[in-house]
């Protein structure tokens, strides 16, 4: 099971001074924001759901600590080196040297200076802390680009100083409006609206990038410039978690106005192709950036932020072995969802009718060596009381025909799947996090409901052969019909290790 060690969270953009002092009046600036809206009832009508929030989930699912006494930075100031346990959760307050509600002027707000801010106070939480332990950082929004910075610039030794990093809904790449074109462009470059020109990938550069460094490796292939989804340094992207919103029509700042410049393709105010780090584990999840059904204050971000932070095992999922044929006119796309037993919520959704399926031709090419599988999923595994936890992974693979780069659609049905299937995994970990049973089977192969089944047909081997520095690797092998399709050699491949 990975350690508990001091969470640390960044809070995202509050726009003009106003909403600045808005947001420091919040002794947990919005962190603490629970919510009772969720998008599953009957009709596609939401019901009431009450999420508590996510840092009271924390306290009570996981017996974190949360200091106060009148201020977190005097807790931290007053207590002895070494003092404080752990397990404890702490704010970063950068916001509140540009407030003018305490009775000074308010200084001019500066990503770079709150990233150097963010490093003291790292420093700080782990000088007080017991055995001075490594952080986890967790950021909505602009947070994450705080975090970036002080990872890429600030910290001498990021990696001996911050375990994992997770963002919610963080524009890695920037915020680029869909609508408007250059128009869009120029309206965020010159007039930034309440402040967003941070957001542009030219200021990016400024402050993201170490002094003296040649962004040339960093590169877009599509556009030839300077790439910021791209994670400089010796801090891994693979320590990364980034949890993706999918869905612009919920978000209502500005009246509407922010989703309908920023497009469908985007949580209302990123863009999906700008909301990851490069090589990060991603959650595609159906919540706009902030406000009534945002991404904070959801079920799904916190079941992944809890996994991610606190799990036992890492789980990546990919295809393997396929074969489309030579068919070059033809765009081959996954669409991939996650549920676990017990949360009334997918965890995972990445879809065609939420914009953002996985292009497997574009994926293919990005891949090491032909044999490499195609990535379509990371999964973190927590243990947990119940003695089985039941996962379903929900797979559909479908094609379209192009040509003279225009899609036809006299070809197939709009929607359905060339082929799909749900794989049901039960996992069974012991005390230390480690599994000690897995089994699967296919949904089609079930004689009735999944939740029903008592036991699944497929036991995993887990022997010696299967194991490599701490590591699993496992075949499942599609259904006969996908592999008409897809190809004889087809099969999900689980790369599982050890997460700490």
């Amino acid at each position: 099971m990975s350690e508990r060690l001091p969470i640390i969270y960044v809070r995202g953009f509050a726009g003009g001074q106003n909403a600045i002092d808005d947001a420091v009046d919040d002794p947990f600036y919005g962190f603490n924001e629970g919510s009772t809206h969720i998008r599953v009832g009957a009709a596609g009508q939401p019901r009431f759901y009450q999420f508590e929030g996510p840092i009271l989930r924390l306290m009570k699912e996981h017996n974190y600590n949360l200091a106060l006494a009148g201020s977190q930075q005097q807790v931290l100031l007053d207590a002895a080196p070494g003092e404080l346990a752990p397990d404890s959760i702490w704010v970063y307050r950068f916001y509140d040297a540009d407030s003018g509600t305490f009775g000074a002027d308010p200084q001019p707000y500066d990503i770079g200076h709150a990233a150097t801010g963010l490093a003291d106070f790292i420093a700080l939480v782990r000088s007080k802390t017991q055995g001075e332990p490594l952080v986890y950082l967790v950021a909505h929004s602009m947070g994450g680009l705080i975090c970036r910075t002080a990872l890429q610039r600030e910290l001498k030794d990021p990696v001996g100083t911050v375990s994992k990093l997770c963002t919610i809904g963080t524009p890695h790449g920037g915020i680029d409006p869909q609508l408007g074109g250059p128009v869009g462009g120029w309206i965020m470059n010159t007039f930034g609206p309440m402040g967003s020109a941070v957001f542009t990938p030219g200021h990016m550069q400024e402050y993201m990038l170490p002094a003296g460094h040649d962004p040339a490796g960093e590169t877009d292939p599509r556009t030839g410039h300077w790439d910021p989804r791209r994670m400089i340094g010796p801090f891994k992207p693979a320590r990364v978690l980034s949890i993706v919103g999918t869905n612009a029509g919920d978000y209502a700042v500005a009246r509407g106005l922010s989703s309908t410049l920023m497009g469908i393709q985007s949580d209302g105010l990123v863009a999906i192709r700008n909301a990851y780090v490069y090589g990060s584990a991603r959650a595609y999840v159906h919540r706009s950036h902030s406000g009534r059904y945002g991404l904070v204050n959801s079920e799904e971000a916190y079941q992944n932020l809890s996994r991610f932070l606190l799990g036992a095992l890492r789980v990546d999922v990919g295809l393997h072995g396929l074969d489309f044929g030579n068919q070059p006119d033809r765009i081959w796309q996954a669409e991939v969802c996650l549920a676990l037993r017990g949360v009334p919520v997918l965890i995972h959704e990445q879809t065609a009718d939420h914009y953002c399926p996985v292009d497997l031709n574009a994926e293919a090419k990005e891949l090491a060596t032909p044999l490499s599988p195609v990535p379509l999923v990371t999964i973190f595994l927590q243990p947990r009381e119940q003695p089985v936890c039941r996962y379903a992974l929900d797979l559909k693979v479908l094609s379209l025909k192009e040509a003279g780069g225009i899609l036809g659609f006299a070809d197939h049905l709009e929607q359905i799947g060339d082929w799909e299937d749900t794989l049901v995994v039960d996992v069974v970990l012991n005390a230390e996090g480690a599994a000690r049973t897995v089994t699967w089977q296919w949904n089609s192969t079930l004689p009735g409901r999944i939740a029903d089944q008592a036991e699944l047909a497929n036991r995993l081997d887990w022997g010696t052969e299967n194991t490599s520095d701490s590591q699993w690797h496992i075949s499942i092998p599609v259904t006969d019909v996908g592999r008409t399709l897809l190809g004889n050699d087809t099969r999900l491949e689980l790369d599982v290790s050890q997460w700490d």
